[in-house]
């Protein structure tokens, strides 16, 4: 709680000192909101101002973890620690929702996800929802399937674009004891959006791709690019900083969909221009009529003539556009972890102020040919079935980003060999592994599996491993990864 709260409070107002008015007037509402999200929660903060009673404290840090994979099964040697309360177990419900705009690729993800064989590996029922496809209130709907079987994955494949539908979210991870997962686009955004000028031509190329769209929102609509606009708009307002940031400190964790090449060229100078007039004419219409047709206003010329360029633009323009499209393929998304340059570790491992200048590491390290043998390497920071897909995803606002880290020692045994790992920052917010202990495995014997040299702290415990100091730390640059 006190780490979410210290990422809440820096991220709205960086790192000057506030006043303790400010403070008070932030706490009470993002406590109210840390509470809903579980009934854990909200014991640990107490109900009607009330401390949280030893015994709802006593069952908050029982139980044992259930690890598997990289992890390693709790022997009991260590105390527990605090059961995450990003953490989701098989007798609780998840809820995937998309705080998104029309072509953001939720429904083609949902597909993918459905048709994986083993979902999202675990048994619990799992269903996708389409907004198009549902008549009636959606998130009522979604409230009563909870309700008769809480259990349920629930993949709401409808936008979910403003604070009132979070709150009704934020109600069902309350009543239904449910975990809730946002989905976003990734994307840098404006000072005053959070999806950029090259998403929403995405978002808008995609839209005018397609046919037979359920919800009649595809290229032969008669003001696709209009309605696109009103979603855009919607997220009026909000900088990419504070969207993700709002939806991270009321759910606790943030996934990101790759939509654009990092190293794209910029955007054509026609479809720049007449995003900006379709933006432009949309603030002119929303200030005179609402949200009314476009057909309907004083406008109506200007849009059919908007709407006719926009198609021709795009369609002159295909070639070069669809050369920003990221098509990374959807996978099932099992751990999320620090990854390393193996090359790197190796380099400086042979430099004299590494653990080698042991002899007994030298020992060790000579018959390994680690430049041959280490093909890859990284830090596992928290695993699905162990942690649970919301803890995964709770990274997600860090992916793809540079973390620093230092390699602290050097612990090896007849079987395996594993760098120990100390985290370091990004923008200023430390970044914590939900693996008790954080390492990065470089070499195990044949037929040894990499998830041994979880072992290692143990069998240093009993004389059976080695464990050096590295002194001063190796320092090594890594990046956060969804594997």
């Amino acid at each position: 709680m006190l780490d979410e709260w210290a990422t809440y409070i820096t991220r709205k107002y960086g790192h000057k000192q506030l006043s303790s008015s400010t403070y008070l007037s932030e706490a009470e509402p993002f406590l109210e909101r840390y509470a809903k999200r579980s009934p854990e929660n909200q014991a640990l903060i107490g109900a009607a101002g009330n401390l949280v009673s030893s015994e709802n404290f006593l069952a908050l840090i029982e139980g044992d973890k259930d690890e598997e994979g990289d992890l390693q099964r709790d022997q009991g040697t260590v105390p527990s620690s605090p059961k995450s309360p990003d953490s989701v177990t098989q007798d609780q419900g998840l809820i995937v929702f998309f705080p998104g705009i029309p072509g953001c690729a939720k429904s083609a993800l949902c597909k993918e996800i459905i048709n994986t064989p083993g979902g999202l590996s675990d048994n619990r029922p799992m269903h996708s929802l389409m907004g198009d496809l549902i008549k009636g209130r959606y998130w009522p709907l979604i409230s009563d399937q909870l309700k008769k079987k809480p259990n349920t994955i629930t993949l709401a494949d409808k936008n979910a674009p403003n604070e009132e539908v979070w709150r009704q979210i934020e109600g069902m991870t309350q009543r239904f004891r449910v975990t809730a997962v946002p989905v976003v686009p990734e994307s840098e955004g404006t000072d005053t959006n959070p999806f950029s000028l090259d998403a929403l031509a995405v978002f808008i190329y995609r839209v005018l791709q397609r046919a037979n769209h359920p919800g009649n929102l595809d290229k032969s609509s008669k003001n696709p690019g209009y309605v696109l606009l009103m979603f855009y708009h919607l997220y009026d307002g909000k900088s990419r900083r504070n969207f993700d940031s709002e939806l991270y400190e009321r759910f606790g964790s943030l996934v990101k969909m790759p939509v654009l090449k990092p190293d794209r060229d910029p955007l054509p100078d026609a479809v720049k221009a007449i995003l900006e007039e379709g933006i432009n004419l949309f603030r002119l219409h929303q200030s005179k009529h609402g949200r009314s047709e476009p057909s309907k206003g004083t406008y109506a010329r200007e849009w059919s003539q908007w709407e006719s360029i926009l198609r021709k633009i795009f369609t002159d323009n295909a070639t070069p556009f669809r050369c920003h499209l990221n098509r990374q393929r959807f996978g099932n998304i099992i751990f999320a972890a620090v990854t390393l340059l193996p090359g790197k570790i190796v380099n400086l491992l042979k430099k004299g102020q590494s653990a080698e200048a042991d002899p007994s590491a030298k020992n060790f390290l000579k018959d390994k040919e680690l430049q041959n043998n280490l093909k890859k390497a990284h830090i596992t920071l928290a695993h699905k079935r162990s942690h649970g897909v919301a803890a995964v995803a709770s990274y997600g606002i860090y992916l793809h980003q540079n973390v620093p880290l230092e390699f602290t020692a050097l612990i090896f045994s007849d079987k395996a060999a594993a760098l120990e790992a100390r985290l370091g920052s990004v923008d200023c917010e430390k970044v914590n592994s939900k693996n008790e202990w954080p390492h990065a495995t470089i070499w195990t014997a044949p037929n040894v599996p990499p998830k041994e040299a979880n072992t290692l702290p143990e069998l240093v415990s009993k004389g059976k491993a080695t464990r050096l100091v590295i002194d001063p730390p190796i320092i090594i640059p890594g990046v956060l990864d969804f594997y």
